[in-house]
């Protein structure tokens, strides 16, 4: 009996080295239920819009974090203020960096929905096929904050404020401007 236990085990991992060495990793994510969502457009530093495998369009709000905003009109855009011109640097910055990172990864994600928010989006860790988690690389590299009123519903809560930690101590992106303003306190000076 244990020769046969065995002998299937071989086989099991034969058969997956085999889908992955033919495949790649995303296979092996399809095997066990992960599916990875086709990136349509990167709204900003923490929103996306995404297609999943039956075509459906799903507007994605990145989990655990809060980037700087992009500007969103010609008014913001010719914006002399001080807190506008810090926030929309950052916001630039943090969107071109989603977009190198869903480029690297092939143009994919996978995502781990924790909520859907007020206005129809899925609240979702984000992740590149080969595991890498987009919120933890903004937040290390101070292109977003961890957004602590929601910080609750984060699967991923100790890995994102790990790495605030670490950028503010080494004074990385937003961390060295003294004119930002956080994104949500950007967003209620403007109500």
């Amino acid at each position: 009996m244990p020769f046969t236990l065995l002998s299937k085990s071989l086989k099991t991992i034969t058969v997956v080295l085999l889908i992955l060495s033919l495949f790649g990793c995303e296979a092996i994510s399809k095997l066990f239920g992960e599916t990875t969502h086709s990136v349509k457009k990167v709204s900003d530093g923490d929103t996306m819009k995404v297609i999943d495998a039956n075509g459906t369009e799903i507007d994605v709000r990145f989990a655990c974090v809060d980037a700087p905003e992009v500007p969103h009109s010609n008014k913001e855009k010719k914006s002399r203020k001080a807190v506008d011109k810090s926030q929309f640097k950052w916001g630039v910055q943090a969107q071109q960096r989603v977009q190198e990172l869903v480029k690297q990864g092939g143009d994919r994600v996978q995502l781990t929905t924790t909520d859907i928010d007020q206005y129809g989006r899925s609240v979702s860790e984000v992740r590149l096929p080969d595991g890498t988690f987009i919120q933890q690389v903004l937040v290390q590299e101070g292109l977003a904050q961890v957004y602590r009123q929601y910080l609750k519903d984060c699967p991923s809560a100790e890995i994102v404020e790990a790495a605030e930690a670490d950028a503010k101590k080494r004074r990385v992106g937003l961390w060295r401007d003294d004119k930002y303003v956080s994104a949500w306190e950007w967003r209620s000076l403007k109500k």
